[in-house]
């Protein structure tokens, strides 16, 4: 059944804030449950990301001749060696970190990912990413879906986002939205004794759950999820990691996360977003140009997090899953950019995975090229993500991808966990 963020803020929301005065910090919650065991931490880039400036498949001429002035030179790549058809890869030369990740055999590189007529909006592709299902993209969440199958806890999601993702609602698990971790406590005019009297009251208001009035008692059901994670959520906010996070809002959420990982708040899954990937115009082809500079935000705050997770003895108990909602088109644009496009690129990080590259590059001349669509202006998936998700939920986290995705895309599946 279609679940639309209007008809859940009306029925569900709407519903709190006529029948019960609201704590401040409520306002961050969205939905939440749990236990314990790996952990899945899911990267979106927003906006659409390059991946051919990503991967560059820089010993094909036509990349060249296509991106005159944003393709990264030859000689800049960092090469990580050839896929199963023979082109020759490397990465961008912002990813430093990530080439040493995929050297060390833990970061799996997975091509021309995508699903069959890509839809090239951002709100419908991060739907339909979002649901595993293109054809229904307004349906509760691939994750959603998962934790409804794990003991309910009132902390097995955790959005590091200030919205929900649609990938993690579910008409019977609720995810907290939890951007950041010092401002998430009981808000009070008082201290001391009488702060937490308020909160002994209002957890005695929200424990009232009435069957004749199912939004109230859903509403109140979450507030009570709520109260149950303050303790959990504070124990990370002193966390600051063994080593040094950048700077930015995307590591510190990285570094959030690690905290929550190692001082075991019972979190399977998490949501960590960086956005600025729409990169329509003045894109840059190296280490100086805008898109440059966004993935160095990324390789920072990822690399970072291996390592920190690699000293705390959880790698290999962490999984990183990123995507972004479309790849851009081959040829750049009159404003020194890219449009959106179809195929992009996913990677795993984690310390089980199987590093490597999976999946073909397109070959990029335009005229009757098979890995080409849309009259060879946009590569072609050839993975469809749901695969992808499939060997996740498989392999990683020991569910049932058939169930939850709705259909058996286990077969064409990467390997990478």
């Amino acid at each position: 059944m279609a679940v639309s963020r209007r008809e859940f803020i009306r029925g569900g929301v709407a519903a709190f804030t006529v029948s019960f005065t609201a704590p401040a910090f409520l306002s961050d919650i969205a939905r939440a449950q749990g236990a314990r065991a790996r952990s899945l931490v899911v990267v979106y880039l927003g906006g659409g990301n390059d991946a051919l400036n990503t991967v560059v498949p820089y010993q094909d001429s036509s990349y060249y001749s296509r991106r005159p002035t944003i393709a990264v030179p030859a000689g800049q790549v960092l090469q990580i060696g050839s896929d199963s058809a023979g082109n020759a890869l490397g990465l961008h030369p912002r990813l430093t970190g990530l080439q040493s990740v995929f050297n060390e055999g833990r970061l799996a590189v997975i091509q021309r990912t995508g699903y069959p007529n890509s839809s090239r909006s951002h709100f419908q592709g991060l739907d339909i990413w979002g649901t595993a299902n293109p054809a229904m993209s307004n349906t509760t969440g691939w994750l959603g879906r998962y934790l409804e199958t794990v003991p309910k806890d009132s902390l097995s999601g955790w959005a590091t986002t200030r919205e929900v993702p649609r990938a993690l609602l579910s008409r019977e698990v609720s995810v907290p939205a939890i951007p950041d971790a010092r401002t998430y406590s009981f808000a009070s005019p008082n201290s001391g004794a009488e702060a937490l009297n308020e909160r002994a009251a209002a957890t005695r208001i929200a424990s009232h759950l009435p069957v004749d009035q199912p939004h109230l008692a859903f509403v109140n059901a979450t507030a009570i999820g709520a109260f149950e994670t303050l303790d959990r959520v504070a124990s990370v906010v002193s966390y600051t990691g063994s080593v040094a996070y950048p700077n930015n809002g995307f590591s510190l959420a990285l570094r959030t996360v690690a905290g929550s990982i190692v001082r075991g708040t019972g979190t399977r899954v998490y949501w960590v977003q960086t956005g600025g990937y729409d990169t329509h115009a003045s894109q840059g082809a190296a280490g100086t140009g805008a898109y440059g500079n966004l993935l160095g935000v990324f390789d920072g705050g990822m690399a970072a997090f291996y390592s920190d997770l690699r000293n705390q003895g959880l790698l290999s108990d962490t999984l990183v899953l990123q995507f972004s909602e479309f790849g851009r088109r081959i040829s750049e644009n009159g404003s020194a950019g890219t449009d959106h496009g179809a195929a992009g690129v996913m990677m795993a990080m984690g310390g089980a995975v199987r590093g490597g590259i999976y999946g073909t590059a397109p070959s990029l001349g335009a005229n009757g090229n098979p890995t080409l669509e849309n009259n060879g202006g946009d590569v072609r998936f050839e993975t469809d993500f749901r695969s992808v998700y499939a060997k996740v939920l498989d392999g990683w986290l020991g569910a049932n991808s058939t169930t939850i995705l709705g259909s058996d895309f286990r077969a064409g599946a990467p390997p990478i966990v």
